[in-house]
């Protein structure tokens, strides 16, 4: 008797258990890993920068000195203007510093304008900047389109 009484008490049934189971927490980290895997190309390769063109703030002087960079690593400098050179090639930054030294003694007053290609690296860009300015140079700008 008393067992039909405890068994009345807890609602006449005994406990079921579910045998399903719960996938919202399995959903919850597979759209967690979709995001990170959404936004993970984008940072592949932060190294390589497509710099946009621009438009001309001011007209360019009529006499500087300009340095080209090319994506591949070749340097090349020369004058334009009056007492124009033509561009001579440099096998390393080196002997690019060294002609640029040369170049500023025999024209002091002429600006540098450095054109890098877009697909240079932009740690070439900002070495011959700090060198330029090293050596006195206080206009230095960059070229664009």
């Amino acid at each position: 008797m008393a067992s039909s009484f405890s068994s009345s008490m807890r609602g006449g049934r005994g406990r079921k258990f579910k045998s399903e189971i719960n996938v919202v927490p399995y959903i919850d980290v597979m759209l967690v890993l979709l995001i990170i895997f959404m936004v993970m190309p984008s940072a592949n390769d932060p190294s390589v920068v497509d710099l946009p063109s621009a438009e001309r703030s001011t007209k360019p002087p009529s006499d500087y000195v300009q340095v080209i960079i090319k994506p591949n690593g070749a340097l090349s400098i020369g004058v334009k203007g009056k007492g124009e050179e033509a561009p001579e090639t440099a096998p390393n930054r080196d002997a690019l510093v060294k002609k640029l030294r040369t170049i500023h003694t025999d024209h002091p007053d002429y600006p540098v304008l450095i054109a890098g290609d877009k697909e240079s690296k932009y740690d070439d860009v900002i070495q011959l900047i700090s060198e330029a300015k090293k050596m006195g140079i206080n206009r230095v700008g960059l070229s664009t389109k």
